[in-house]
């Protein structure tokens, strides 16, 4: 049977699909990777216009201006990388067939992944481990859903 196991955070993707031949041990193939550029780097340079860093205003004690920060930034681009990730898993589950699924998504942000994925999908997974395993070898990966 065939099975497909997606290892998720928010900077790194990666879907292995399991095959298991009888009296044969399992076959682990990577069949998407890649790494998420938005994730990287630093937020400040991200968002590098001037009208954030509150210059001096006028007035008696020289106010500091500010022009409407985003305050919740990180949270709103932490959701859209979430639901980026939810997209790209329904596409791969759907193309795959795969009856069962296992993911390994971060406790940051699994929950937001399972809320963002298709009805469908999410009747075919299988097991929800709260972990990052994108850097795990795909011959150990295995092991955690065992």
């Amino acid at each position: 049977m065939d099975k497909v196991i997606i290892a998720v955070d928010l900077g790194h993707f990666k879907a292995y699909k399991v095959t298991k031949q009888e009296h044969e041990s399992p076959k682990i193939q990577l069949i998407e990777s890649y790494d998420s550029v938005e994730a990287h780097g630093k937020l400040s340079d991200k968002l590098s216009d001037t009208s954030g860093r509150f210059a001096m205003g006028g007035g008696k004690n020289g106010a500091a201006k500010g022009y409407g920060e985003p305050h919740n930034i990180e949270l709103e681009m932490e959701k859209k990388a979430a639901k980026l990730i939810s997209n790209d898993i329904n596409a791969i589950i759907k193309k795959e067939g795969s009856p069962k699924w296992y993911l390994a998504a971060s406790k940051m942000i699994n929950s937001q992944i399972l809320e963002n994925l298709d009805a469908g999908v999410k009747a075919k997974l299988d097991k929800n481990i709260m972990s990052n395993l994108t850097k795990t070898d795909k011959a150990d990966i295995m092991k955690h859903f065992e």
